[in-house]
């Protein structure tokens, strides 16, 4: 550089600038670009092959999930049987009628049922029903009878249990009393 003069030294410097510069602005303007574009290209290849492969997989275990859907219907089918359905107060009164025949407990009266909207969870796709059943039953007959109630029934649950000696002039004094009010989920219809 120093052979050169001042004027062409300046001017080989500022080539030098001028290209760096420009090798600068293709390197960040053209090429940066199309390296991010090719790294979401490959990140968008690797979702689309990872789909390929849920999909892959599903098709060749489609007779599994096929079985295992019919497994599940069956199931809730199993499950809806014992749910109320058709006319809710016969439904309610045969129900309660045949239930109590096994045990020392008097019910001559079954309330009528109230149908809504189901308060167990939220967008739960059952309406449920609700109805009162007053009667007199002996103390240690009353706790199997309730015990065995929510067991056979495991879509129905008492949610208010009143018990009071029992009145009357042929009252005994281990005679009780009783008003419970029970909830029970309702069988949608078939659409």
């Amino acid at each position: 550089m120093k052979r050169l003069s001042r004027e062409k030294r300046n001017q080989l410097i500022t080539v030098i600038f001028v290209t760096v510069a420009i090798l600068a602005l293709i390197g960040f303007g053209l090429i940066r670009p199309q390296y991010d574009s090719l790294s979401k290209i490959a990140k968008d290849r690797t979702v689309a092959d990872t789909k390929l492969q849920s999909i892959k997989h599903a098709i060749t275990n489609s007779e599994a999930i096929a079985n295992e859907w019919i497994e599940t219907n069956n199931a809730l089918a199993q499950a809806e049987e014992d749910m109320a359905s058709g006319d809710l107060y016969s439904w309610t009164y045969d129900t309660i009628r045949h239930f109590k025949q096994s045990y020392k407990v008097e019910i001559p009266e079954v309330g009528h049922p109230t149908i809504g909207e189901s308060d167990l969870l939220a967008s739960f796709p059952y309406k449920q029903i609700q109805f009162t059943i007053n009667g007199t039953v002996y103390y240690h007959d009353f706790g199997k009878f309730i015990a065995d109630f929510e067991n056979s029934f495991p879509h129905s649950r008492v949610v208010r249990l009143v018990l009071e000696p029992a009145a009357g002039p042929d009252s005994n004094t281990e005679k009780l009393s009783f008003r419970m009010e029970i909830v029970t989920l309702v069988k949608p219809n078939p659409s």
